[in-house]
């Protein structure tokens, strides 16, 4: 049998995603590392603040229903008061008097779900805030750091 004498040359290590080959503790290497580790955590701080306002828009399309809603309800109000003033419900009093106590109590409701459908769409609701604390502590910790 003949031996197969063909040079193979060595293979290079391979660099996993999950670890990569750490540089000498130089200033480059420390500059380098720095660098990666900024844009490392800039990405997540975007990931972060990227899914604060996708909850923001969330909370602001309900806002947006409750408004919808209210007005509904507030104009409903609204034809409930003509409706009883045309037929009138002069069965137990007065029939303007019955015309307004209808109305009346249907156009509360619709105020009640206006303001609180408004009161979602306040600017408190729309603050990333754990965005913001997180973005606070990494301050923080980088003053620390430099120090």
């Amino acid at each position: 049998m003949a031996q197969d004498t063909t040079y193979v040359p060595p293979v290079p290590p391979t660099v996993s995603p999950a670890r990569p080959v750490r540089e000498p503790d130089t200033a480059a290497g420390l500059l380098r590392r720095l660098a990666d580790d900024l844009s490392t955590l800039l990405r997540k701080e975007l990931a972060l603040a990227t899914a604060e306002v996708s909850r923001s828009v969330g909370e602001a399309k309900r806002g947006i229903t409750g408004i919808a809603s209210g007005g509904a309800v507030l104009f409903a109000g609204f034809l409930v008061l003509l409706a009883a003033a045309v037929s009138g419900l002069s069965q137990v009093m007065e029939t303007w008097l019955a015309a307004l106590i209808v109305g009346a109590v249907v156009a509360i409701i619709g105020f009640v779900m206006l303001q609180s459908g408004r009161k979602k769409l306040q600017a408190e609701s729309f603050r990333p805030e754990r965005t913001q604390e997180s973005l606070r502590h990494d301050r923080e910790m980088l003053q620390r750091r430099m120090q």
